[in-house]
């Protein structure tokens, strides 16, 4: 075999030793560096972007806690609006009626004094028929007029008997 053979071997490793070093010094000089500024540049864009994105999240966040805040507000807002507005229609409707059963009220004893003065009439009336009936009766039973004083006495008396 060629490769082992020690005269053949020698000037092998020499090139091999010279393009190792002549690699090694092309990588370190022109390629690691342009690989490296790569590299720094995606790391600072990602650290950049990383940033942002905390920084977004954190405006985010705000406007969450903002946009949460002006809800609560507007419903504490809009509570106590129906609350007033609840208070304000049942006051009016207290209200309202106070002054329908005041109405009522007279209504009612205006009624009351209407049906008192016409009992008061009627039972003059009654009265009054009593006598003029009581008077007709005696005339057809007896066949004289009665006499009109002792005709009130009796219907007085007979009024008085049964409460009227």
């Amino acid at each position: 075999m060629p490769q082992f053979d020690p005269t053949f071997f020698a000037p092998q490793l020499f090139w091999l030793v010279l393009t190792f070093v002549t690699l090694y010094i092309l990588m370190t000089s022109v390629a690691l560096p342009k690989i490296g500024a790569v590299l720094d540049e995606r790391q600072r864009k990602i650290d950049d972007n990383l940033d942002k994105a905390a920084q977004l999240k954190a405006e985010a966040e705000a406007a969450v806690a903002a946009y949460e805040k002006a809800l609560a507000e507007s419903r504490a807002h809009a509570h106590s609006v129906i609350k007033e507005a609840s208070d304000r229609l049942s006051s009016e409707a207290e209200e309202r009626n106070r002054a329908l059963s005041a109405k009522l009220s007279e209504q009612i004893k205006a009624g009351e004094a209407r049906i008192g003065e016409a009992k008061t009439k009627a039972l003059a009336n009654v009265r009054d028929v009593a006598i003029d009936v009581a008077g007709s009766v005696f005339d057809r039973l007896i066949g004289a007029n009665a006499d009109a004083a002792k005709l009130e006495t009796a219907v007085a008396t007979a009024l008085k008997e049964h409460g009227k």
